[in-house]
């Protein structure tokens, strides 16, 4: 019967949807990478997510995050991500935790419940604690790295954490992952050269934060503050999501 995934069951097959349907995603971090995982999941025919963040939206979000509008400013944005995902999809089943995931609060999730978990938080400690966690329960997990302060949305590759190169953000997550004796996790990295944002004091959110009334975490608290652009994250996501779903439909 013709519906609004007849073109993905065209490659992928009746099973194969099936199959995606009866999944659950839980999608750490609904920012500028995680936001398109999540628009291409839903619309792929995910059945069920778990949303993790406690952010707000912010008007310097409106150039890079899907779910940023001026209406959607000052709203939380894993709020904002579960309309905009039912009004893709309203079958899906969409909880969310509108909270900072951190090693204190990790019991608070059911690991055990998620067929797939994508890490697109920014801190190193959270990450480690997710691929942790994921590892501990055999949950498959896909990590994003540095996003911020690239330019060419083509450098950017899947590959295993101790495959990678050039990225910062990577080369601290080997350091750190084989400390603890991780062998494997699959990433979506760019190797480009990070640009260095020029240094403008006008534009600068250190000098004129705008981030929303009771902002828990601000970027201001960030020892650098990233340039970002509307394709870059988008890229990163959207090859996250397709590992996803390629993985996914073979299950």
């Amino acid at each position: 019967m013709l519906n609004q995934f007849s073109r993905t069951q065209l490659l992928l097959g009746q099973e194969g949807m099936e199959s995606l349907y009866k999944k659950k995603v839980a999608v750490f971090g609904i920012g500028g990478v995680g936001g398109y995982v999540c628009e291409a999941l839903v619309r792929s025919g995910i059945g069920s997510f778990d949303l993790i963040d406690d952010d707000k939206v912010c008007l310097t979000n409106l150039n890079r995050q899907i779910i940023a509008t001026r209406k959607t400013v000052g709203k939380y944005k894993a709020e904002v991500m579960k309309e905009r995902m039912l009004e893709i999809n309203p079958d899906a089943d969409i909880e969310i935790h509108k909270c900072f995931f951190l090693p204190e609060n990790a019991d608070e999730f059911p690991f055990h419940e998620y067929d797939y978990i994508v890490d697109a938080v920014d801190t190193v400690t959270a990450k480690i604690e997710l691929i942790l966690r994921a590892q501990k329960e055999n949950v498959p997990i896909i990590s994003a790295m540095g996003a911020g302060n690239k330019l060419d949305a083509g450098r950017f590759k899947v590959a295993d954490i101790y495959e990678t190169r050039v990225c910062p953000l990577a080369r601290v997550m080997r350091r750190e992952l084989k400390k603890r004796n991780v062998k494997k996790l699959k990433v979506v990295y760019s190797d480009e050269q990070p640009i260095r944002p020029l240094e403008d004091m006008s534009i600068s959110c250190r000098t004129h934060c705008i981030c929303p009334p009771g902002a828990q975490h601000k970027c201001t608290e960030r020892r650098d503050i990233p340039g970002s652009t509307a394709f870059v994250p988008a890229v990163a996501g959207l090859l996250i999501a397709g590992e996803i779903v390629k993985d996914l439909s073979k299950q």
